[in-house]
């Protein structure tokens, strides 16, 4: 094993390896033992090396992981933004080895700061610390690209049951622990005062997972709702293009007039491809259906209006019509997509940094959540979901969760299932329903276990129908956040340190 564990290319690559298992982990495969069994390669390739050589090795699990997981990048690039392949690939390959320097720096501060391979049990519970760290640096740096957590492979998987107590990022510290007590079995044999704990710490949480499969932690707080999800798999080509608005338009009036009465309609992001101002027309004439019907509509659309300092922006929103009422700003931001980092050096070079829609200013925090038939509907639009904590803020003032999403942006790649499981891993955290509609896939109906209820084939023009139920009470994620996680982290981080300094002075 030496090979792994000393600096080098067979070392090097093996890391990069690990991180491509990590993406097998996740969805569309789910293969959920290859992550731990990724972890475990990492923690085992950074036992030996210094602190430099582990800088080297930390990157290349990270751009094994997302060249894997992430190059559909790639897709919008080209596809949407009228790169070139060479031009397309070489931003792509940018753009996921720039994301590996997260796990460089994890991997020079776990071997500068915190290693300590004298004290086997100690060293995998800082390590397990260290890795949630990583991933919650990684959501919140520069916007943060909370994509590919560890603890999203265990969705479908015996560790499932406790989202609702800790998020997903509980998940990934419990991978990270029994990935790292297991590579230090052999250590853990000969320091018996440690073993016993180690083994409890190992097994402890797939069994209390196993207690509380199917607990649960939320209960009804009204009667069902029967909704339509309108998919329009409207092109991305023609999404903008002034000439097809008409018939954009149309689709989706069409699509609603035909479908049977329900109490919920919901179109996705940007189904109405204008500025709000300049569509009240069609949307008064939309709401009027609605009410005739009973029922609410809600669809994504572009709105412009006054900043709180008086100056016009534009934002990604959402509005209801019809039984309901509210209008909500998205408030995280797909860089490029939606904004353009230095906008005065990048605007202009390539199609791609003057995308449609690329201007949005971010919607104010503390929004007030949407209202549909007398419920409170916490929104997401599309990037939003993804951020764990952003999103327990919102579902723990809700009775249902809505996402809205263009997943066109992705094409027939990996992503939109990405995505997906992203979104229901936030119905499990917060034990509440999820509405997901999109443009061209994956629409579905997901319930307060993460489940898929129901679902339409994707890149298809059609509606889904289900029923809801909304939902009242707080999982202990949605009342505690991961407050319990950051203190426990912090107090093992410090010990670590504390340990290695002390050792250090002997």
């Amino acid at each position: 094993m030496r090979w792994i564990t000393r600096a080098g290319w067979p070392g090097n690559l093996l890391a990069m390896a690990a991180g491509a298992l990590a993406t097998l982990s996740l969805s569309p495969f789910d293969l959920w033992p290859l992550a731990l069994l990724s972890i475990a390669l990492f923690y085992l390739g950074l036992r030996a090396v210094a602190p430099r050589q582990a800088t080297g090795r930390g990157w290349c699990y990270g751009f094994g992981l997302f060249a894997s997981g992430a190059s559909w990048v790639y897709v919008s690039i080209h596809d949407f933004g009228a790169a070139v392949p060479p031009l397309a690939a070489f931003l792509t390959l940018g753009f996921v080895a720039g994301l590996g320097l997260f796990f460089a720096l994890a991997a020079w501060a776990w071997v500068r700061l915190l290693r300590n391979t004298e004290r086997p049990l100690n060293d995998a519970l800082a390590f397990a610390a260290l890795w949630v760290a990583q991933e919650a640096f990684r959501g919140w740096f520069l916007t943060g690209f909370p994509w590919l957590y560890a603890g999203y492979s265990q969705l479908d998987a015996p560790l499932a049951p406790l989202a609702p107590l800790g998020g997903v990022w509980l998940l990934s510290f419990v991978l990270a622990l029994a990935a790292a007590l297991l590579v230090n079995g052999p250590r853990l044999y000969r320091h018996r005062p440690s073993l016993a704990v180690a083994i409890a710490l190992l097994l402890a949480p797939w069994l209390f997972a196993l207690a509380l499969a199917g607990k649960p932690w939320t209960q009804p707080s009204g009667a069902r709702l029967s909704v339509a999800l309108v998919q329009g798999n409207v092109a991305q080509s023609l999404k903008w293009d002034p000439q097809q608005l008409e018939a954009q338009l149309a689709l989706y009036r069409d699509l609603t007039l035909a479908s049977p009465r329900t109490d919920l309609v919901v179109w996705p992001e940007t189904a109405v491809p204008v500025l709000k101002e300049y569509a009240e027309g069609y949307l008064g004439v939309m709401g009027r259906v609605a009410g005739d019907r009973q029922a609410a509509l809600i669809t994504g659309l572009p709105v412009r209006q006054p900043n709180p300092q008086g100056e016009l922006r534009y934002y990604n929103g959402l509005t209801v019509v019809g039984q309901g009422e509210g209008t909500y700003l998205k408030q995280k931001l797909v860089p490029f997509g939606e904004y353009v980092p230095l906008q005065d050096l990048l605007r202009g070079l390539i199609a791609f940094f003057d995308l449609p829609m690329s201007d949005f200013a971010r919607g104010e925090a503390d929004q007030p959540l949407l209202e549909a038939k007398g419920l409170r509907i916490a929104p997401y639009i599309c990037y939003e979901v993804v951020y764990p904590e952003f999103a327990a803020a919102l579902a723990a003032r809700s009775d249902l969760l809505l996402t809205v999403s263009n997943d066109a942006w992705f094409g027939r790649s990996i992503g939109p299932l990405q995505h997906l499981q992203m979104a229901r891993m936030r119905a499990l955290e917060a034990g509440r329903w999820m509405i997901r509609a999109t443009n061209n896939g994956v629409t579905v109906l997901i319930d307060p276990q993460g489940r898929v209820s129901e679902r339409v084939p994707a890149f298809e023009q059609t509606v889904l129908y289900g029923e809801v139920t909304p939902m009242t009470g707080l999982t202990p994620y949605l009342r505690w956040r991961s407050w319990p996680l950051i203190v426990l982290g912090a107090l093992l981080l410090g010990m670590a340190i504390w340990h290695r300094h002390a050792g250090r002075a002997r």
